[in-house]
């Protein structure tokens, strides 16, 4: 597909009841299904409807909460990836099924092994989030009393995925023979070992599942950090990430496309995708009037809760309507650098209150939010996606189901009537869906190496 005629990619950003911190206070806000299946079933298949890529669930091992309060404030159930997606997988044909797994806090044996279940399960739909954890609360979930540093968390994840890689690939595609009169249920030749023996892991392999149905299910990836650019332009098919203007956007796409070729990959193998948190209206006032409301029902609390996460330091002791402390170097963050940096600028160059600031970010948490009618927020869209910022977006309903509907029935028509967002599915698994080609199986490219 040429630049003229290329399509965008959209991700549906799953955050049950909505992505707004008060979402579940939203009037139109079905808060009482958060837990309820046949409910995400039908999100689910509203995304497939939309012809959405993927739907893409987001996962941490640890409650939101500094205090009572803002505990009894904050939605904090969540249905854990793997169960959700598999019981996705059986009610959707088309839609890819992507899930964050941290490489903190588990081992590769078993997240290799999930993946390559959930990818059989889907018939090719699989794809996983790569995370590294960022918050000292996951590590005191996991025997841990300090959270690891940064750059031994990135360090740790690009061995992991590495690892990763090599036991989906232990099983050649053609080892399953299933075979009766020769009695031979696969061929033990085209099994391998991977005896890989690391600084933070040791596994022998083989897997004990046959090779994913796409080879490797889609490898995401969210980091915007150094190491973070780093790990994708090695490793990543699909970044999900945030910016407020852009031109940002511009520079990071280029940063990141721009370092694919030492690692001997093309900038069409992998998709760079912004959040984006649409606001809908008929009309701007419509779509102001949204805006206000959500901007009313945040709890004082648990705004500033939600921005002391996302930056690393606690502002509860701070006046709500007064400016940012100063706040500490860049270098001295071990929660997510990226997004300190980026809430840092904005407050500064819009010369925000703590109040200001965790109202922009209550919903799309850093994201674009993109408040209009429907063609309004096309532009956008379009904007970006033509001028060098993006292969397409992570959509972030307000609330929902109605957010995502609205999307679905009200922008998606616009995009399709402009040419720029398919009409039909172009394949059958996540991979088709995305353009990306089936990657070659590593361990047998080496063997013949060898020989």
């Amino acid at each position: 597909m040429t630049n003229q005629n290329r399509e965008m990619k959209l991700g549906a950003f799953f955050m049950i009841p909505g992505h707004h911190v008060a979402a579940w206070r939203h009037p139109k806000a079905e808060a009482e299904n958060v837990m309820n299946f046949e409910f995400i079933k039908k999100l689910a298949q509203t995304a497939e409807r939309g012809k959405f890529d993927m739907l893409f669930l987001a996962d941490g091992y640890a409650v939101r909460a500094k205090n009572q309060t803002v505990l009894g404030q904050t939605v904090n159930t969540m249905f854990e990836p793997f169960t959700l997606l598999s019981a996705l997988s059986s009610v959707t044909k088309n839609i890819g099924l992507v899930g964050t797994v941290s490489t903190t806090y588990n081992e590769p044996f078993n997240v290799a092994r999930k993946f390559a279940s959930l990818d059989h399960l889907s018939n090719g739909r699989a794809g996983w989030n790569v995370v590294t954890s960022n918050t000292e609360e996951e590590a005191h979930n996991f025997n841990l009393d300090q959270h690891l540093l940064h750059s031994k968390r990135y360090q740790r994840a690009e061995e992991f995925v590495d690892v990763v890689t090599q036991l989906w690939d232990s099983w050649e595609d053609e080892a399953l023979l299933i075979d009766k009169e020769s009695a031979q249920f696969a061929d033990g030749s085209k099994i391998h070992a991977i005896n890989h023996k690391g600084e933070w892991f040791s596994v022998q392999g083989p897997l004990n599942i046959a090779r994913p149905v796409q080879g490797h299910p889609v490898v995401v990836q969210a980091g915007s950090s150094e190491a973070g650019k780093e790990l994708a332009a090695r490793t990543a098919e699909v970044i999900f990430t945030a910016w407020q203007t852009i031109e940002e956007a511009q520079n990071f796409y280029a940063d990141v496309k721009g370092r694919m070729s030492k690692y001997g990959r093309s900038p069409d193998e992998l998709k760079i995708m912004p959040g984006i948190f649409p606001v809908i209206g008929q009309t701007e006032n419509e779509a102001e009037l949204q805006k206000r409301l959500l901007e009313e029902i945040i709890p004082e609390e648990s705004g500033v809760s939600l921005l002391s996460s996302m930056i690393s330091v606690d502002l509860s002791r701070y006046p709500v309507d007064g400016p940012l402390p100063d706040l500490p170097d860049l270098e001295q963050i071990n929660g997510g650098k990226s997004r300190f940096k980026l809430l840092k600028d904005l407050a500064e160059r819009e010369n925000l209150t703590i109040r200001q600031l965790y109202q922009r970010i209550a919903g799309a948490r850093g994201h674009r939010e993109v408040k209009g009618t429907p063609s309004e927020i096309a532009d956008h869209m379009q904007e970006w996606f033509e001028n060098g910022a993006a292969d397409g977006f992570n959509i972030m309903p307000p609330y929902l189901p109605g957010g995502l509907e609205d999307f679905v029935d009200q922008v998606i028509p616009v995009l399709q009537k402009r040419g720029l967002f398919r009409t039909e599915y172009a394949g059958e698994t996540l991979r088709e869906n995305l353009g990306l080609k089936r990657p070659e199986n590593t361990i047998v490219e080496r063997i013949k190496e060898r020989i």
